[in-house]
């Protein structure tokens, strides 16, 4: 009987496990797409009219639930803690490539909200260990895990209703929508098997999400064009 349960214990723990590094696996797609954008600031000299809003805000996600993963926090659950520390260094290398080209506006306002996502993160592990003890506190930084999450998996909302007044993909590669929607059916399984809703909730939406823009892709796909191409570049930063 022993035997059985430690059996089935392990094989638990390896399907776990293998939900978690195919999550990792999928969030590094992810994470390595903006490079030809970051190869043409660097070859332009200039970020023109890219965004660095985008990276912002994944920075924080990624500083935030890097912080959730912590055994400080979480313990159990390393690998929200290995892909989110992988995503942030992703996120500050944009980061400090777009602040180098940027012009000096952009410049000064990409500085100023880097310092004030470090300035938020600080405040959210200090508040998160001065007036929180376990469970309490995983409680407390996982649902700004959740929120973080949440908006940043609503972000491809815009890019989804442009395919549908547009009739086209152009805007949302397929295999940028694939990798996004594996990884959440990744971190939704590993959420499960660790019996986190604070991991498994955020990403079934985001495996919902991403069903929406696979099957927005099969249907448009196929379609020509319908009109002028319209440019998603923003001017601000």
């Amino acid at each position: 009987m022993e035997m059985a349960a430690g059996g089935l214990f392990s094989t638990y723990s390896i399907c776990s496990n293998a939900a978690g590094i195919a999550g990792n696996l999928c969030a590094f797609v992810l994470f390595v797409s903006p490079i030809p954008t970051f190869r043409r600031i660097i070859r332009s000299n200039s970020t023109e009219q890219f965004s660095g809003l985008p990276y912002i805000y994944a920075l924080l996600n990624c500083l935030i639930c890097l912080w959730y993963g912590t055994p400080i926090v979480s313990p159990g659950i390393i690998l929200v803690f290995t892909v989110n520390s992988v995503g942030a260094v992703f996120q500050l290398a944009y980061i400090f490539i777009f602040i180098i080209y940027a012009e000096r506006t952009k410049k000064l306002k990409m500085l100023g909200l880097l310092l004030g996502v470090f300035a938020a993160f600080a405040a959210v592990v200090s508040i998160s260990i001065c007036l929180f003890q376990p469970p309490n506190r995983q409680t407390f930084v996982g649902y700004l895990s959740v929120i973080s999450l949440i908006s940043m998996f609503a972000s491809p909302l815009f890019i989804m209703n442009l395919v549908i007044r547009t009739r086209s993909v152009e805007y949302m590669p397929f295999y940028l929508s694939l990798a996004t929607f594996l990884m959440s059916l990744s971190f939704f399984a590993y959420g499960m098997f660790k019996q986190d809703p604070f991991i498994s909730v955020p990403n079934g939406i985001g495996g919902v999400l991403g069903v929406i823009q696979l099957v927005l892709y099969w249907r448009y796909s196929s379609r020509p064009n319908e009109g002028p191409t319209r440019p998603l570049l923003e001017s601000n930063a």
